[in-house]
C-alpha cells in the first residue's frame, strides 16, 4: 500500500488566486518563551489544496457544515480527458487542465467528487449538479492511471463554509491487491 500526499504546504507569501487574501503564518508563542509553540494562520477559505462547497458558486448551495462527511472521501480514479470510458459513481481526477467541454460526460458519470486542474466554468457546472470539486492538488502524476485508489480530502468544519483547505491523500493498493 502507498499513501500519496496530494496537498500543497501552506506558508507565508504562497501564491493565491488573484484577489484572494494573502497567506500569513506567524509564530505567536514559542517553547522558549511560553512552554509551547503556536502559529496564527491568515488565509482564504480557498487557499492551497482545497475543497469547494456547493455554496461557493451557487446561492442556496450546501455549505461545508451541512454536507455529510461521506462526500469528502471514496473510491477514485485518475483518468485522461480524452479517454473513452470513465467509471460511474467513482471520484475522478485529472492531471491536465480540464474545461467545460468535459462537463456533460462528467455529470453523466455521477462522481461524488472531481479533482485536478479544473477551469472555473467546469467547477461552476459541477458544483451546480451536486458534485464536490477539489483544486490545487499536487503529485497527481504519482497516481495510477485507470486503476482505483481511495481518496480522502476532509475540510475543516467551518460554519456556513464555502470551502476549506484540506489534507488530500490517495491510498493506492499494491499492484497484486485490489481495494
Amino acid at each position: 500500500m502507498r499513501i500519496i500526499d496530494l496537498s500543497q504546504p501552506l506558508y507565508t507569501g504562497m501564491p493565491v488566486f488573484p484577489g484572494d487574501p494573502k497567506v500569513r503564518v506567524d509564530i505567536v508563542h514559542t517553547r522558549d518563551a511560553n512552554g509551547w509553540e503556536l502559529r496564527r494562520l491568515e488565509l482564504g477559505s480557498h487557499t492551497g489544496t482545497h475543497v469547494d462547497a456547493f455554496s461557493h458558486m451557487h446561492d442556496g448551495g450546501g455549505t461545508l457544515d451541512q454536507m455529510p462527511l461521506s462526500r469528502f472521501f471514496g473510491k477514485a480514479r485518475l483518468v485522461w480527458t480524452d479517454s473513452a470510458d470513465w467509471p460511474s459513481e467513482t471520484g475522478l481526477f485529472f492531471a491536465r487542465e480540464t474545461g467545460i467541454e468535459a462537463a456533460d460526460k462528467l455529470i453523466a458519470c455521477k462522481p461524488g467528487f472531481v479533482g485536478g486542474a479544473l477551469t472555473e466554468p467546469l467547477q461552476r457546472a459541477l458544483l451546480g449538479c451536486g458534485i464536490v470539486t477539489y483544486t490545487d492538488l499536487v503529485n497527481l502524476e504519482l497516481l495510477p492511471v485507470d486503476r482505483d485508489f481511495w481518496f480522502y480530502g476532509f475540510p475543516l468544519k467551518i460554519k456556513d463554509g464555502d470551502g476549506s483547505p484540506v489534507r488530500a491523500v490517495a491510498i493506492v493498493a499494491d499492484e497484486d491487491k485490489s481495494l
